[in-house]
C-alpha cells in the first residue's frame, strides 16, 4: 500500500513555520530570518519513502493585508486550507489566539486530520508549557498537540511518523526523486531575499523584490544575473551602500550559499532597479509569480 498527501502548514508571521518544514523535509526549501513576513509564496517541500510520498507547503503568515502584495499572501494560505490532507496549525510560546481568531475559527472548521504545534519550546519552562497546552487544547479540542523545537529538531521524529500514520492511501503526485515544485531559478531570488532581510534594517526588506534575468548552467558553472527592485530611489542607494559595499556583501553571502545549495561554483552579478509602488501594481506581481484572481 503508497500513502501520499498534501500536509499544509499554516499559523501567524514568525512562529516557525518554515523552520519547520525545513527540519520535516530535511533540505533548506523556505526562507529563514528572526524577521517576520519572510515568507511570500506557497512552497512545496517533497519527501519520498519506498511506500509514501509526504507533499509539505509552506504558506505565509497570516495578516490582515495592507497592500497587493499581502493579499496575495493571505490568498496562499487560505488556500493551504482547502486542499490539506493533513493541516499543521503552527504557534510558538510568545504567539497570541487573538492575533487571528477568525483564522483559527477556519481551521476548526477544517474537516483535516489537525496537528497543533507548539514550536520553540526550548525557550520555556516546562510548568509554562503545561498551561500553554491546556490553553490550545481548550481552542482546538481536536487538535492532537505536539510541542516541538524545530530549531533544535525536539520532537519532529514523533511528529513526522505521525503525519506518515495519517497520509490517505494514494499514488505519488510528484516524481520520487523531486524535492520541490519550484524551478532553480525560484531558489536564487528567495536565497538573495534571504540576505536583504539579513542585512538591512526598517522597511527595506518589506520594499524590494528579486527577479533572475539570467540563469546559465553548464558542467562547471551556474552564471547568474539578477535584479533587485526596489520601490524608491533613496531604497535604491541604501541597497548599493558607500561604493557599492552592502550590495557586494549581500551578493557574496547569496553566492556561497547558492554554491552550497546547487553544489557547484556560481557567478552572480547583482543590479538595483527602481520600480515605484511595485507592491500594488498586479501586472509586476503577476510577472513576480503571485496570485490575485
Amino acid at each position: 500500500m503508497h500513502k501520499s498527501g498534501f500536509v499544509n502548514i499554516v499559523g501567524n508571521p514568525n512562529v516557525g513555520k518554515s523552520t519547520l518544514m525545513n527540519a520535516l523535509v530535511g533540505e533548506r526549501i523556505s526562507i529563514i530570518t528572526s524577521k517576520a513576513q519572510t515568507t511570500r509564496h506557497r512552497i512545496l517541500g517533497i519527501v519520498n519513502g519506498d511506500d509514501f510520498q509526504i507533499v509539505y507547503s509552506d504558506t505565509p503568515g497570516v495578516l490582515k493585508p495592507n497592500y497587493r502584495l499581502q493579499e496575495s499572501m493571505l490568498k496562499f494560505s487560505r488556500s493551504a486550507l482547502s486542499d490539506a490532507d493533513v493541516l499543521l496549525y503552527v504557534t510558538d510560546v510568545f504567539d497570541s489566539y487573538e492575533k487571528n481568531e477568525d483564522f483559527v475559527e477556519k481551521v476548526k472548521l477544517n474537516p483535516a486530520p489537525l496537528l497543533l504545534i507548539i514550536n520553540k519550546i526550548d525557550l520555556i519552562d516546562e510548568e509554562k508549557l503545561v498551561v500553554l497546552v491546556e490553553k490550545w487544547k481548550e481552542l482546538l479540542p481536536r487538535a492532537e498537540i505536539y510541542p516541538v523545537s524545530a530549531l533544535e529538531k525536539f520532537n519532529i521524529d514523533s511528529l513526522f511518523s505521525r503525519i506518515k500514520d495519517l497520509l490517505p492511501e494514494s499514488p505519488p503526485f510528484f516524481d520520487k526523486d523531486q524535492l520541490t515544485d519550484k524551478p532553480a531559478k525560484f531558489f536564487v531570488t528567495e536565497i538573495i531575499r534571504e540576505k536583504i532581510l539579513m542585512n538591512y534594517e526598517k522597511e527595506i526588506p518589506y520594499s524590494v523584490e528579486v527577479e533572475v534575468e539570467q540563469f546559465q548552467e553548464d558542467d562547471r558553472l551556474i552564471r547568474i544575473n539578477a535584479v533587485i527592485y526596489a520601490e524608491r530611489d533613496s531604497q535604491k542607494g541604501i541597497l548599493i551602500g558607500h561604493g557599492g559595499k552592502s550590495l557586494k556583501k549581500v551578493g557574496t553571502e547569496a553566492r556561497k550559499d547558492m554554491e552550497v545549495f546547487f553544489d557547484k561554483k556560481v557567478f552572480l552579478e547583482l543590479f538595483v532597479k527602481v520600480e515605484k509602488d511595485w507592491r500594488n501594481k498586479d501586472t509586476k506581481l503577476r510577472g513576480f509569480g503571485y496570485s490575485l484572481d
